[in-house]
């Protein structure tokens, strides 16, 4: 599981997984000192975020981040959380060695250790197989609306 001393790394992993999909909006120095804060305060507090690390030679090569979602509390005999899973990525030079497979498989682990109910993802068409193996099935009693006009164009992350 990451610490709140990973953020730098994560940051800079968040940074070069989301500007290989297109042109960025800041450089990477200004992404990294504002992406940085955001990723340690969520990691030190202990709240809604989690996040997994995968290592190569002592270095992280990859990464997981969850959100859990609380629902409204329910007298049915219902779990009452969900699981977010966003920020799934493995440096290219680590990927065919089961790292992102090990990701996955400790964060369902978690999950299922604290009873959340289910987990949601935007897998892109490369990583559907991996889902699949974890019990990630696509739904019909799911509904979304984008509000974003500028996300429908760039539907291949997350």
């Amino acid at each position: 599981m990451a610490t709140a001393e990973d953020a730098l790394e994560l940051a800079r992993l968040r940074f070069e997984f989301r500007a290989a999909h297109g042109p960025v909006s800041e450089d990477e120095a200004a992404f990294v000192a504002r992406c940085t804060p955001w990723m340690r305060s969520r990691l030190d507090q202990g709240g809604t975020w989690r996040a997994w690390v995968v290592e190569v030679e002592g270095a992280i090569a990859g990464n997981l981040w969850l959100q859990l979602i609380e629902k409204i509390p329910n007298p049915a005999l219902e779990l009452e959380l969900h699981g977010y899973i966003t920020n799934v990525y493995v440096r290219p030079a680590a990927r065919g060695k089961a790292a992102g497979e090990r990701l996955v498989a400790a964060a369902m682990a978690w999950c299922r250790e604290r009873r959340v109910d289910s987990v949601l993802l935007w897998p892109t068409d490369r990583s559907r197989s991996l889902y699949a193996r974890h019990g990630f099935a696509v739904r019909d009693d799911i509904l979304e609306a984008v509000l974003d006009p500028g996300r429908e164009a760039s539907r291949d992350w997350s």
